[in-house]
């Protein structure tokens, strides 16, 4: 152990205490008697590297290297720091778990979907973390028959025992519905193994394959098509045919480390389709599923900037493609000249609204589409030839695709919600556009969304554009600047921000929080044009509108900077950092949650996982015009010696996206150069990742310490 890292375990966590004369668990085990704790302070090691002509200089490089107890050491005094100073808000914590657990309906089924012979559907039972996957036989006409003969296929609750984490992704039933592939996760870093289940016997098969991101049944029920992330990077670059009982045999690999690939199916079962696909740019490569022993042919090969998918049906291909349509199109062409020469138009380019997605059946094309921050589902009929819009009159809402696996289906199943509507599952008749609401989340003890009010605001961005925001509050709330409230966004990776329902959220409402929600550049919330707004060299467009919408919610007296806290997550992390070092005065507290802070020191090292598939969302620090641009608003880089807001910052030891050693570097750097006296706590969960606890019980209680801690900075103790 180097010098500096034993100096780590001298780090003063109470004015008389030392770290080196505690055991780990005991730091961890008894924040107690931390009650007087300082907070620990991290050694400051010499590390260097040369970056462009210039030395650059890391404090805290240390804290990368997972494997040193005193890394974990640190980790541990920080939670028992963390631990201590918010004992007295506990109780408020374990009110508002309370609080969710009491709405939530413990006992709940989810809507059956036909595929094939069966229904499938997942449920939940009283005390269990965790959900159950089963499905029941179609009954008389068609109908799902809740007397039929019930099947488990996975209890997620026993495949979790002895495991701090769990998670299921891929979750495939065979053609002949008598196979089940599926894929866990048992630490939180989303690499997940293959199983392989025979539903008569309930016997595993000896199958099994590590680092699955993806797999497709072949039809002759006995082969998969699996693809794998690599060890390191974590891209998914690699395709193997893995006949069951034999040998995974790689069919195919991708070179390029801007591209990652996929594997799945069209509708029709017809065709596996492998799409390989950067930020701005994919390729789709094709096989019959009757011919797993083939070689993939590629649709439209690959050109800079060009992406689409494809789906069949009756010797037809449908192209989503945003080439000469920057907000995509839909056009057909046959299967055996697919080249832009032979399309024919199906849905036309249109500038205010981007199409999201496609779905194609037997007789029906459904294409969901998003404008003004709003979703619809425009459903076109091929043997009329006429189309019928699916859209909602409430001013803030989503509505999206909920999952039709039938080919032949002529109901196409959306979910709905807003901030005052429970999430809603539709049926919509494909033919006549009737709706047929299937069921309503149950809110236990009642929920009257007309004691809330939401509404559509817009903010007239510093460049003249103009922003989207929504606001949801209980009636009877002063809009004269007093009220507490707590604006979230995120703004990356073209991932738009959504209108949603929480049941967690109502617990604000209820103390008298607005909850905003800003659309800012970085998602495709307005179009695609919004997201390469706020990427790349535009970046700072996203924390820009961030400020700016903050700007208007004070200037309009929806709030002001004594009463606003701001939240985001990973790349929204990243935004918490910026806007920060921004605007400390206009914020006075902050979650930031799993947050990307560490843009340069991540993104120079190409050997981290998923670093170099970014480059076409951040820049190339390679680059010396795309570092100089990164390092201007990188968080952890630009930290200087001023007040901040109180923050909150949490993490996951175990995280893949977004190391934990980024949120760890930057509170320690932040506490040291920090000249205020405002709380900076950092909270790692040690056994998981990216998205937190995996348990539902687990995760309510996260998500109840953090509200908490915000409730407890507006200074609502109860």
């Amino acid at each position: 152990m180097s010098t500096a890292h034993q100096a780590l375990r001298h780090l003063a966590v109470c004015s008389s205490i030392l770290l080196s004369t505690l055991a780990p668990s005991a730091l961890a085990a008894d924040a107690a008697t931390l009650a007087t704790s300082t907070a620990p302070v991290a050694a400051r090691t010499a590390w260097q590297e040369t970056r462009h002509g210039k030395v650059v200089t890391d404090d805290y490089r240390w804290l990368q290297k997972k494997t040193d107890p005193a890394v974990i050491d640190y980790l541990n005094a920080e939670n028992a720091y963390t631990a201590a100073v918010t004992a007295p808000i506990q109780p408020l914590a374990d009110k508002v778990t309370a609080e969710i657990k009491g709405r939530m309906q413990e006992v709940d089924l989810s809507v059956p979907a036909r595929q094939g012979n069966f229904y499938y559907y997942t449920r939940t039972e009283a005390d269990k973390q965790y959900p159950l996957h089963c499905r029941r036989p179609v009954g008389a006409n068609g109908a799902y028959d809740a007397q039929a003969a019930e099947e488990i296929l996975l209890d997620q609750n026993q495949l979790a025992e002895g495991h701090k984490f769990f998670a299921v992704r891929a979750f495939s039933i065979s053609p002949n519905e008598q196979l089940l592939a599926y894929t866990t996760d048992t630490t939180g870093f989303r690499q997940y193994e293959l199983h392989v289940k025979d539903l008569k016997t309930g016997k595993l098969l000896g199958d099994t394959m590590p680092r699955v991101t993806s797999l497709a049944w072949a039809a002759d029920n006995a082969t998969l098509m699996l693809t794998q992330e690599d060890a390191t990077t974590k891209r998914a670059d690699r395709l193997f045919r893995l006949p069951l009982g034999g040998t995974p045999q790689q069919v195919y690999h991708e070179p390029v480390e801007q591209f990652a690939i996929h594997i799945g199916c069209t509708h029709d079962k017809r065709f596996f389709v492998l799409t390989s696909g950067s930020t701005d740019t994919s390729e789709v490569l094709l096989l019959p599923t009757n011919k797993p022993e083939g070689s993939f042919q590629s649709v439209l090969k690959r050109e800079k900037g060009h992406r689409y998918v494809v789906e069949h049906r009756d010797g037809q291909l449908y192209i989503l493609t945003n080439k000469e349509a920057k907000n995509f199109r839909v056009v057909s062409a046959p299967l055996s000249a697919p080249q832009p020469k032979h399309w024919k138009p199906v849905v036309s380019h249109n500038k205010d609204a981007v199409i999201q997605s496609i779905d194609v059946f037997q007789d029906y094309l459904v294409v969901m589409e998003k404008a003004r921050a709003l979703n619809r589902a425009r459903i076109y009929d091929f043997a009329h030839k006429s189309w019928k819009t699916v859209q909602f009159d409430d001013p803030v809402y989503l509505a999206t695709a909920a999952g039709t696996p039938e080919f032949n289906a002529t109901q196409f199943r959306m979910s709905y919600q807003s901030p005052v509507t429970p999430p809603t599952v539709i049926d919509v008749s494909m033919q006549d556009g009737k709706r047929t609401v299937l069921k309503q989340q149950e809110i236990v003890g009642g929920f009257d969304g007309s004691r809330y009010t939401t509404q559509r605001l817009w903010v007239t961005a510093r460049d003249g554009v103009r922003v989207p925001l929504w606001v949801v509050y209980k009636k009877g709330v002063k809009l004269d600047g007093s009220a507490p409230l707590l604006l979230y966004s995120y703004g990356s990776y073209g991932i738009s921000t959504e209108a949603t329902f929480s049941i967690s959220r109502i617990s604000l409402l209820e103390r008298g929080v607005i909850y905003a929600q800003a659309h800012i550049r970085g998602g495709t919330d307005m179009g695609e044009a919004w997201h390469e707004d706020g990427m790349l060299m535009k970046k700072k467009n996203t924390f820009n509108d961030f400020i700016d919408s903050a700007d208007y919610l004070v200037r309009e007296k929806w709030t002001s900077p004594n009463r606003l806290i701001i939240q985001g997550g990973s790349a929204g992390g990243l935004l918490m950092g910026a806007v920060v070092n921004m605007r400390p005065d206009l914020f006075h507290a902050v979650h930031a949650a799993v947050p990307f802070v560490d843009v340069m020191n991540t993104m120079m090292d190409a050997s981290l996982p998923l670093t170099t598939g970014e480059y076409l969302e951040w820049g190339d620090p390679n680059q010396k015009a795309a570092y100089d641009y990164m390092l201007s608003y990188s968080p952890y880089d630009n930290i200087a010696r001023k007040n901040y807001p109180a923050m909150l910052v949490t993490t996951g030891l175990n995280d893949s996206q977004v190391m934990y050693w980024e949120p760890a570097k930057y509170v320690a750097k932040l506490r040291a150069y920090k000249t205020d006296s405002n709380p900076l706590l950092l909270k790692t969960n040690m056994g998981a990742g990216h998205g937190g606890a995996s348990g539902r019980y687990n995760a309510i209680a996260e998500n109840a310490f953090n509200m908490a801690w915000m409730l407890s900075q507006w200074g609502i103790s109860e």
